[in-house]
């Protein structure tokens, strides 16, 4: 027989596994917001360098990017809603810990390009 702590337990680790799966995908996304965000508002502030070939402007960046946000966005808001009812987490702790562990695949890459420099 199933202990409530061992059910507690899976109802943490089901959505931990989740959002990492997501993550995983997720590395489109969150290149699209860097490389918008680098290229443009961050340019413009001084704190990164515009890619010397991209002279589209931000239009072409806006009909790629929101589309690919939008659905990837929908997707980990439909994969979450579920598993948020059904964990004892609250509300606050459970969304941030879907943040983090869907981050964690791109943060990884980065993590692994920055020790190969």
């Amino acid at each position: 027989m199933k202990t409530s702590t061992e059910h507690s337990w899976l109802r943490l680790i089901l959505p931990l596994a989740v959002n990492v799966v997501l993550g995983i995908p997720a590395v489109v996304p969150a290149f699209l917001l860097w490389y918008f965000a680098s290229n443009w508002p961050l340019a413009d502030l001084g704190w990164t360098e515009r890619e010397p070939t991209e002279n589209d402007g931000m239009l072409p960046w806006f009909m790629v990017a929101t589309p690919i946000l939008t659905l990837f966005g929908l997707v980990w808001w439909l994969a979450n809603r579920p598993l948020r009812r059904r964990t004892a987490l609250s509300p606050r702790a459970y969304w941030l810990l879907s943040v983090a562990a869907t981050a964690l695949p791109t943060l990884t890459l980065i993590i692994i390009s920055l020790g190969r420099n």
